[in-house]
């Protein structure tokens, strides 16, 4: 799973980030299955049974594709990943079709069967115990097991709570206590055992059960004690994470279908800013404007070291850093003065999935994509909506499809293809037209970006007849950034949903037009789909428009804005989040049987949070961030609703208030909740511990404490994140995963360093310590070669004293090299060794 690191690592350094990609799922069965023949599966991920994700639903299906990739931060205690596809039914209940469960795995790609959800494996929670062992001598020993609290237990009632009672046994023996209606019970009972009768190796068990008055208890988790151990140290206390009891064998084992996977876990340490200063000068005087193109270049060593699998995170990696220091389209210029070296059929220019495409690829992403969100967002809402039968291809044709023409009169083939050719002329024709307008309102950084890439080119590929320098654009712009946002909405955020068959269609010819467009040549594509021809006059007039569209793009000048890091940080996320929520403030009133809810258009803006009635009204109602105590969810039986959360502010008087938001969906919530937690990671004053209940009828509706300043009974979760397309760059999370990237690729760039220096220099000696001196009189320096292990170089010549050279901070990293510079004559009689 992939969103922005928040800033935190002085107090909680440690981040999990889960990059989690669903593929597809085949085969599902469930007895819902059996009465249909087919299901509308979609899947649920849940972070210790905690819901986080919900993917599209795909109907009508048995084998759906997903093709949906998320980023999750999460924090260090987690312990389980698990992933429910279940499927989704209108009228009632949503069938469980089965489950992948895993349990802090480092990888995954692959297929994993499905395996069926037994109710007793399906525990969460944690509970409170204090034991000790009492007396000693003559006085029989007993073992005392004071039973506190529990928290967060699952829910078996349809009211979205359980009626926990406790069950402690001890060598034959049972005792019991009961709470009602409550997933935050608190006993404060006392249990106490005998321990002479007792085996020593017999266990002591809490065991926590839901009671149900007609049907059976069901299993709420259990803790087991070692009573050796327990004697050895006389006294325990603390919070234990209930576990389930003994899996069963399932009848329907490896009969459920296979859910495909792509997940990796990492763990990574950021520091303070100031132990990446090495690396990120270094990194930029690679692309300053001062580099000479055949020194040895750090940039060019990342680029032949970078294996294919590894390409598309480091280059997204670096963007980013770039994109912080205000230094982006300066490493891109490097980017494709390399690719232009190395390319010798022009046609071919970065069209393979090198450093440099998929560097600016992920640039368009990072930095362009409220531009596209403006550019196609009112065009695909308008396809999603009309659900117009599209089809061009006369072999793929459904007449059943199109419908009728009046008087149960069927299309005919040809009426069909005809209205399909006018309904995606007009949706070319309104994309093209929202293109040529856009040039007014490209973010700053594209714009250059381009411009630097369109001289590059003009200038490698200067004859007239050649249209590189404009396909170089088109390559990006439509190839890589337009098309694949019109074929898959959501996964560029355009759309919540995934777009159904029909619509599918119509976007996937729409996308083809615009690669057509962007490849220049309507001849060549027409002549291998020639039912493509319809659309040709329009083609060819967007060929010409899209020309005129670039030559303003690469010729705007940008001297009177902004200096350049601050545009990119306007374009690059500023911790924004807006939209209509149903809203409830703690001082509202409401009338008897009616909802608390009310709909506002709510701000997260980067001090406050504010909200109004419509979206252009005056904002009369303000949370300032640094007041915010906590975000956190609200149980389902509050409201009713799972989907609520609140917001827990302080007041100028000392007083709380809390903000109940009710969102549309699971995911939305996870939006919100992310923002928000992002937005106040940097509050000093937050709260350990909340109520994820409401205090209504003199009573927390969660533990049933009466007191309302009782200061709460569940553990507050700031760890669990969302990454967002819009969140702010993170220069320090960004440089510790490019060390992490060069020093996992260190070997690689040794070798290719040394291979340069011996093709380069005048002079090269090695000395009997294993130092390797690089001469290079032309421009002054001796060059060190030496082992990443090494901390400094003695360096002695005839007619200088000994020079202690210590090794930089990012001499490790990158493969152990560092230059001298002399201003002189350099001896040929020189010493050197290491220390290490």
């Amino acid at each position: 799973m992939k969103g922005t690191y928040t800033r935190t690592f002085i107090t909680w350094p440690y981040r999990l980030t889960s990059p989690l990609s669903f593929t597809e799922c085949v085969n599902p069965l469930s007895d819902f299955l059996c009465r249909t023949g087919s299901s509308d599966p979609y899947c649920i991920v849940r972070i210790d049974n905690e819901a986080i994700i919900r993917t599209a639903t795909i109907w009508k299906t048995l084998s759906p594709f997903w093709g949906e990739e998320y980023n999750v931060h999460l924090p260090p205690s987690f312990h389980t990943v698990s992933f429910h596809v279940l499927d989704e039914d209108s009228l009632s209940r949503d069938d469980v079709i089965g489950k992948v469960c895993l349990l802090c795995i480092k990888g995954l790609d692959g297929w994993m069967n499905l395996t069926e959800v037994d109710p007793d494996e399906e525990v969460q929670g944690e509970i409170h115990l204090q034991m000790s062992v009492v007396g000693d001598g003559d006085i029989p020993k007993i073992l005392r097991c004071q039973v506190l609290e529990a928290r967060d237990l699952a829910k078996k009632d349809r009211n979205g709570a359980s009626d926990p009672f406790v069950r402690v046994r001890y060598n034959g023996k049972t005792q019991e206590s009961v709470i009602k209606k409550s997933c935050y019970p608190r006993w404060n009972e006392c249990f106490e055992f005998e321990l002479d009768d007792a085996p020593p190796d017999t266990p002591l068990s809490v065991e926590l059960w839901d009671w149900d008055l007609v049907s059976k208890n069901d299993f709420l988790g259990k803790v087991l004690f070692n009573i050796n151990r327990l004697q050895s140290a006389q006294q325990e206390e603390g919070w234990f994470r209930l576990v389930p009891d003994k899996p069963k064998h399932s009848q329907h084992e490896g009969t459920l279908g296979s859910l495909r996977l792509q997940l990796r876990l990492r763990d990574e340490t950021v520091l303070p800013s100031g132990h990446y200063h090495p690396l990120t000068s270094l990194l930029c005087q690679s692309v300053g404007p001062n580099l000479n193109g055949n020194s040895p270049d750090l940039i060019m060593l990342i680029d032949e070291t970078t294996t294919a699998e590894s390409r598309q995170e480091v280059a997204s990696n670096l963007v980013k850093l770039y994109l912080g220091q205000g230094l982006a389209k300066d490493f891109l210029d490097v980017l494709f003065k390399l690719e232009l070296d190395k390319t010798s059929e022009p046609n071919t220019l970065f069209r393979s999935n090198s450093l440099a495409s998929k560097s600016m690829e992920s640039f368009l992403k990072v930095a362009g994509m409220q531009y596209l969100h403006r550019l196609l967002g009112p065009l695909i809402n308008r396809i999603f909506e009309e659900k117009k039968y599209v089809e061009l291809d006369p072999n793929k044709v459904e007449l059943k499809e199109a419908g009728c023409t009046g008087l149960h009169r069927v299309h005919t083939e040809a009426e069909v293809i005809q209205q399909s050719t006018s309904l995606l002329q007009s949706y070319l024709s309104e994309l093209l037209h929202a293109i040529v307008q856009s040039a007014s309102y490209c973010p700053v950084a594209l714009c250059q970006a381009f411009q630097q890439l369109y001289r590059r080119v003009s200038k490698r590929y200067p004859e007239p007849e050649y249209r590189v320098k404009f396909i170089a654009v088109t390559s990006f712009l439509c190839l890589r950034f337009f098309s694949p946002a019109i074929m898959s909405p959501k996964l560029f955020h355009l759309r919540e949903k995934h777009a159904d068959a029909r619509t599918s269609r119509t976007l996937l010819l729409l996308a083809k037009a615009i690669q057509i467009i962007g490849n220049l040549d309507t001849l060549n594509c027409c002549s291998k789909e020639p039912w493509m021809v319809p659309l040709q006059p329009v083609i060819q007039l967007g060929i010409t428009q899209l020309k005129d569209f670039i030559s303003k793009l690469v010729s705007c000048d940008n001297s009177e804005d902004l200096c350049l890091q601050e545009r990119m940080s306007l374009q690059c996320g500023s911790m924004e989040k807006e939209g209509f929520v149903l809203l409830h403030r703690t001082k509202d009133k409401s009338m008897l049987m009616t909802s608390p809810f009310k709909k506002y258009y709510v701000t997260l803006s980067k001090d406050t949070l504010s909200y109004a009635r419509t979206q252009h009204s005056k904002k009369t109602s303000f949370i300032s961030l640094p007041r915010i105590l906590a975000v956190e969810k609200v149980e389902e039986k509050s409201f009713g609703s799972a989907n609520v959360m609140q917001i827990i502010s302080s007041q100028d008087n000392g007083q709380m208030e809390t903000l109940y938001l009710d969102c549309k969906s699971v995911n939305e919530l996870n939006q919100w909740l992310s923002a928000l937690r992002k937005a106040c990671s940097h509050n000093t004053d937050t709260m350990s511990c909340y109520h994820p209940g409401i205090y209504k009828g003199e009573r927390w509706s969660c533990c049933h404490q009466k007191e309302k300043a009782d200061p709460g009974c569940d553990k507050t979760k700031h760890g669990v994140t969302l990454q967002e397309w819009s969140d702010p760059l993170d220069p320090d999370l960004e440089s510790q995963l490019i060390y992490r990237h060069l020093n996992g690729v260190r070997p690689a760039i040794w070798y290719s360093l040394e291979h340069l220096f011996d093709a380069c220099a005048l002079l090269a000696i090695t000395s009997l310590s294993g130092v390797k001196l690089y001469f290079f009189r032309k421009t002054r320096f001796i060059l060190f070669l030496v082992d990443p292990a090494c901390l400094e170089i003695e360096y002695s010549t005839s007619d200088r004293s000994v020079l202690i050279l210590n090794a930089p901070a990012y001499l490790p990293m990158v493969g152990g090299w560092f230059c001298v510079f002399f201003q002189g004559k350099i001896p040929r009689d020189d010493q050197a060794r290491t220390r290490g």
